[in-house]
């Protein structure tokens, strides 16, 4: 991953993050660059570890995962055990999609899905409270999303 990302790079992973499912073919018109060229590029991109992989943008809403909901955690000790207790934790839980551990006030803010208010209560009294790693928990319904899955600025 030393090598310098040229024009043609960026504007490779540009279109990328605006629609994965671009054929070769299909890149090669958006950057002015033989489809061969786009193949090659973007394989030696996935190698590089450039782009991780590809999914896709599922609605929550439309599958029943009506509540967005921002949880705020603190630890109930400071040490690298109950840090990775509680990392195992998030990531074994299909309901977190996100999870950071953060400076300030909080250790963690986790992004969670689940279908309405009793399986947020059950999420948070049933897995997360009880938790030997947990000490505290604060909860923020998200109201409105304003952005999500932006691309990342580069170039």
């Amino acid at each position: 991953m030393n090598e310098v990302l040229d024009k043609f790079d960026v504007k490779i992973l540009r279109e990328l993050q605006l629609d994965g499912r671009l054929t070769n073919n299909e890149l090669s018109e958006k950057i002015a660059l033989s489809a061969s060229q786009c193949s090659r590029r973007r394989g030696r991109l996935e190698a590089d570890g450039y782009i991780r992989g590809y999914q896709a943008m599922l609605d929550r809403e439309r599958l029943g995962l009506d509540l967005l909901v921002v949880i705020s955690v603190t630890l109930a000790t400071h040490n690298r055990d109950n840090a990775q207790r509680f990392a195992r934790l998030v990531n074994d839980l299909p309901e977190v999609l996100e999870a950071y551990s953060l400076t300030g006030e909080m250790d963690y803010h986790i992004k969670v899905v689940v279908r309405g208010l009793s399986d947020l209560s059950r999420f948070v009294n049933e897995v997360l409270l009880p938790h030997d790693s947990v000490q505290h928990v604060k909860t923020a319904i998200v109201l409105t999303t304003l952005k999500q899955f932006g691309p990342l600025p580069i170039g």
